[in-house]
């Protein structure tokens, strides 16, 4: 959708976020009445102190009419402080409002919508997408008032002091006009493109930073940087257009701002060189400072439009996204306060696109307290079943229950309080690791952390690190190992006391010192809950009360390990005969 330079629906979105400062959004309307009153009234007192005190020498006059021109100056310059002063702060506070809307909408997002969407964009969406929503009110809807009004006011007075040299003015503006709307428009397509191409830029920059290690590691630092080049040229031929199109715009302007003056001086000059009243040489004065005021704004009207239409873009886009409701996660009504952890699928098929389906007719039973295993080959579906069951998914058909009650009856908040989970790839934020097991939580104290540390046998690790639980562990946590980051992980679901825990392929990746460890946090945190484990390594598993077998997004075998084994041609014995296999050689 293409954003127009006065969308009027547009402009009514964004108004309604000035509601809560309506006296700054009505007192910049003012000081942009009273700043073009006391820009209009300079050059009208220059006539008058031209004709009636230089032309006949009035010392007492001159003084009297520079001290009011001096007082009117200082009044301009007052009410063009408040003006600009009040126009950016009311700007910077509307986006404030609206980047805060727009997170916070973001946040109810399915993670379908993420799959889909590039970190890249979000972030232009989320941070200089809003920024140039600001840039309405400093830089166009509020300037724009101020010129026409200023333009208004100086053509009255104008015609007032000489309607005869105003006509000449008159005639000139409207091929000014013309000339700025073909401009205008040719503007808004370049800028609508640098926005595209500053989307593209970020996505790029963003992902290739994040994947920096597959990049060096495959030798592709050459096949990126040439990709790169080629985003980046694109993005220079966007500038370079807008830069065109300003290169044109503002010399014409200017060429036709001096004829027009020109025209007048020639005109005038000439009747009163021959002695006609048709006007004074203190109009003529005055006449050069009202073309400068007039045509100079008509000039920048192309500049403000084009600040308008960039933020008219960026509110369409950042619009386009709260607009999303599709993608919003439903609510439930009931809070799930405490649950047993009952577990059942009832014939549940989800696909992530469509005519492509993951899950094909699941049905599952988990009874309270019991902790099953979930095996298979990668694709087979095992993650989805712990997507589904967090509602990060909506199914497809089918239903999803906890303790007899359809999962999506459950507030989503209170939901996911009672579930816990650890996942293979864990996410650490650029904070300490006390930070990072509480997730901020000011409830959890640094004591019950330290005795959740203790019981799961992570607090000896974490105390060897420098600083112990107030160790950076920078960006994503790359300070730490995988083992490490896992270890985090158990304790931060440990802490939240979940009724149901999830460990998604916990031990794939790490170090026999870890393993042992995460072994001994598993034990203790899996006692007395349901618990969903997804391995890959059997050996991990034998102990479950319940083993489930997926292929290809079906239950194909269920049964505890020593039932599963002892069938001759079965798939849980031959990817565990191959697994233990592979173990001895090794």
């Amino acid at each position: 959708m293409q954003a127009k330079a006065f969308d009027t629906h547009l402009f009514k979105r964004i108004l309604k976020y000035t509601k809560p400062y309506k006296f700054r959004y009505y007192g910049v309307i003012l000081f942009a009445i009273l700043l073009s009153f006391f820009a209009a009234l300079r050059p009208f007192l220059l006539q008058i102190t031209v004709d009636n005190y230089i032309k006949t020498a009035s010392k007492t006059g001159l003084l009297i009419y520079a001290l009011i021109m001096g007082i009117a100056l200082l009044l301009e310059v007052i009410s063009q402080f408040f003006f600009v002063y009040w126009a950016n702060w009311l700007g910077q506070d509307i986006i404030k409002d609206i980047r805060i809307k727009l997170f916070q909408h973001m946040l109810t997002f399915r993670m379908k919508y993420f799959d889909n969407s590039p970190v890249g964009m979000l972030v232009t969406r989320s941070v200089s997408d809003i920024e140039q929503i600001a840039r309405i009110f400093s830089q166009g809807l509020f300037m724009i008032f101020s010129d026409l009004m200023k333009m208004l006011i100086c053509l009255i007075v104008m015609f007032y002091m000489n309607w005869q040299l105003s006509m000449i003015v008159v005639v000139a503006m409207p091929i000014l006009v013309y000339f700025t709307r073909i401009f205008q428009r040719k503007m808004q397509m370049a800028f609508e493109e640098v926005r595209t191409q500053v989307a593209n830029l970020n996505t790029f920059v963003q992902e290739r930073i994040t994947g920096m290690k597959i990049v060096q590691l495959f030798n592709r630092e050459d096949i990126e940087y040439e990709k790169f080049k080629e985003i980046n040229q694109k993005h220079n031929k966007a500038w370079i257009k807008t830069i065109f199109y300003n290169s044109i715009c503002f010399p014409i302007a200017d060429i036709i701002s001096s004829i027009t003056l020109g025209v007048i001086i020639l005109y005038g000059g000439f009747q009163i060189i021959n002695g006609n009243p048709f006007t004074t040489i203190g109009q003529m004065t005055s006449y050069t400072m009202f073309i400068g005021m007039l045509f100079n704004p008509l000039r920048q009207i192309a500049d403000k439009f084009n600040e308008m239409q960039m933020g008219m873009i960026a509110a369409n886009r950042v619009f386009d996204i709260l607009d999303s409701d599709n993608d919003v996660q439903t609510d439930g009504e009931k809070i799930a306060n405490h649950i047993n952890g009952n577990i059942l699928f009832e014939n549940v098929r989800f696909s992530y696109f469509e005519k492509e389906e993951v899950l094909k007719g699941i049905n599952l039973k988990v009874n309270a307290g019991e902790t099953i295993a979930i095996v298979g080959t990668t694709g087979a579906g095992k993650s989805t079943i712990i997507n589904l069951l967090n509602r990060f998914y909506q199914i497809n058909s089918g239903a999803i229950y906890i303790d007899d009650q359809n999962i999506n009856d459950f507030k989503l908040e209170s939901l996911r309080q009672q579930i816990a989970i650890v996942l293979q790839d864990v996410f650490l934020f650029a904070d300490t690791i006390h930070n990072n097991i509480t997730l901020n939580n000011p409830a959890i104290s640094r004591e019950e952390v330290i005795a959740a540390a203790k019981e799961i046998g992570v607090h000896k690790f974490i105390e060897s690190l420098p600083n112990g639980y107030d160790y950076d562990v920078k960006e994503r946590g790359v300070m730490l190992s995988s083992g490490q980051r896992q270890l985090i992980a158990f304790l931060r679901a440990y802490l939240s006391n979940p009724s149901i825990l999830i460990l998604d392929e916990a031990t794939s990746s790490i170090d026999t010192y870890s393993e042992e460890l995460i072994q001994k946090a598993t034990e203790t945190i899996t006692k007395g809950r349901t618990s969903i484990v997804i391995a890959h390594r059997l050996a991990t598993i034998i102990n479950a009360d319940k083993i489930i077998v997926m292929d290809k997004g079906q239950i194909v075998e269920e049964g505890t390990h020593q039932e599963l084994v002892n069938k001759a041609e079965g798939y849980y014995k031959k990817l565990y005969d191959s697994q233990f296999s592979v173990e001895n050689n090794s």
